[in-house]
């Protein structure tokens, strides 16, 4: 019998990549949950589904989760075996600015799909897609394993933080079967154009500057471990399809959590000229001291993946996907426009 499964944010960047990337490697069926705001849009699901010979095996309710699931949203989403909740405000500078706005969205929108979740019946797993930016910044070389503290530096990490902890409580609480995953500076088709990679090939295919967040002294650019939205779709499916048991570990912590990893650390200058010579192209850049003159912004983020590598999961060559994304971008800049 075919699975079914319920993607919150479904016309997300990252969250449409998974629907396609489940369209293409399993006969389950797929409901899109989406309120359709500025992250949130139809042409991502339509680029995707439509035209395909399967399409009807997306079916798209619209909700915003702030808001509990009422009946008749229960209703039109019908029966599911998994849930991805990727829906959340995931704008640093906007968190800064409206911080309850993200508590509304990241807290208790995740407190009101779990407890539409623990009613399920028929639920295998419940996947909650965090950021590793609930760890904070990653001085020197330290890279951050799945239980490490927290230490949020903006109201975006911190509600993404709160919400894993509601995630988590559910599992000891109700005993859910529940798995969170932290993942950072995911990239490819069809992302915001304020996101870096899109930003800099628009600049640079228009011979605009480019500003470079790096350190005080202007000398070092800041570094991120890079990953394409279909290797995250990648890894999901594989924790879906794959044992994942709540054994506790020594300190008794039960509900699993997953780093999905970029395959190597990139600093943001080396990725600019990167694209800037798949453009052929000069880049035209300024290194600024981000960090100091907004607050909330980290110089250096890193995973550790070594615990869904030992797993059997790797992720692509960054490099590899990255040619290829600026290429598809070239040939489709309506995705630059904002």
């Amino acid at each position: 019998m075919s699975k079914s499964i319920l993607v919150t944010g479904g016309a997300g960047f990252i969250a449409h990549h998974v629907i396609e990337h489940i369209l293409n490697n399993t006969d389950w069926t797929i409901v899109s949950l989406d309120r359709l705001d500025f992250s949130g849009n139809l042409n991502r699901l339509q680029e995707v589904v439509g035209g395909r010979k399967d399409s009807n095996r997306v079916k798209i309710v619209h909700h915003d989760l702030k808001a509990p699931l009422n009946s008749q949203i229960v209703s039109a989403i019908g029966d599911i075996n998994y849930i991805a909740h990727l829906a959340a405000g995931s704008h640093v500078d906007r968190s800064i600015d409206y911080p309850m706005e993200f508590v509304m969205d990241n807290v208790v929108g995740t407190a009101n799909i779990l407890e539409y979740a623990k009613s399920i019946d028929s639920l295998d797993k419940f996947v909650y897609f965090s950021t590793d930016e609930v760890f904070g910044p990653a001085p020197g070389d330290v890279k951050y394993k799945e239980n490490d503290r927290y230490n949020s530096t903006n109201p975006y990490s911190a509600s993404k933080a709160g919400a894993e902890e509601l995630v988590v409580a559910f599992e000891n609480t109700y005993r859910m079967p529940n798995i969170i995953t932290h993942t950072m500076n995911v990239f490819g088709e069809r992302q915001h154009p304020e996101k870096f990679i899109p930003m800099c090939i628009n600049n640079i295919l228009n011979n605009n500057k480019i500003w470079i967040h790096g350190n005080k002294e202007k000398t070092k650019a800041g570094s991120r471990h890079y990953i394409h939205a279909k290797d995250v779709a990648s890894a999901l499916l594989f924790l879906l399809n794959n044992s994942t048991p709540s054994i506790p570990d020594k300190t008794g912590i039960k509900c699993p959590k997953y780093n999905i990893v970029g395959a190597e650390e990139i600093d943001n200058l080396s990725l600019a000229k990167f694209i800037a010579k798949v453009l052929n192209k000069e880049l035209k850049y300024e290194i600024i001291d981000f960090h100091s003159s907004r607050p909330g912004h980290d110089l250096r983020y890193a995973l550790d993946g070594n615990k869904m590598m030992k797993l059997g999961w790797m992720p692509s060559k960054v490099f590899d996907t990255l040619e290829q994304t600026i290429k598809w971008t070239v040939d489709n800049k309506r995705w630059l426009q904002s």
